[in-house]
């Protein structure tokens, strides 16, 4: 069975597992998947030594409309901000005094070629 015959949910998770193996790689622990709250949704959220790493996965087949990492657009990215400071606060973490960026893993075409965009977050 080939990913393109998963619904979209399913294909999300599929992506999502990839990007999180290629994080893993490269010595990020996995905290949490698919976070979510009323503001929005974190797919990963992993630990880079002290540093706490919120993470979005996007996938695209082709660029007909815009790469992968064009879709983290401003508001989205507000969105990831808010609901990770929401994360912190709900475990206890001090936003002031806690280590934390944004990624983007972008994954495109069938080769599913894999990129990592670290420390996204665009302020203003």
């Amino acid at each position: 069975m080939t990913v393109f015959n998963l619904n979209k949910r399913q294909q999300g998770q599929t992506y999502e597992r990839m990007a999180e193996q290629f994080l893993s790689r490269h010595r990020l622990k996995l905290i949490e998947r698919n976070f979510s709250c009323r503001g929005g949704e974190i797919d990963l959220i992993m630990r880079q030594g002290k540093c706490f790493v919120f993470i979005e996965v996007k996938y695209r087949t082709h660029r007909h409309f815009g790469s992968a990492s064009e879709a983290v657009n401003w508001h989205k990215q507000q969105k990831i901000k808010r609901t990770a400071l929401f994360w912190l606060q709900k475990n206890g973490f001090s936003i002031d005094k806690t280590e934390c960026r944004f990624d983007v893993v972008t994954i495109e075409g069938q080769e599913h070629h894999i990129e990592w965009h670290t420390n996204i977050l665009v302020e203003g």
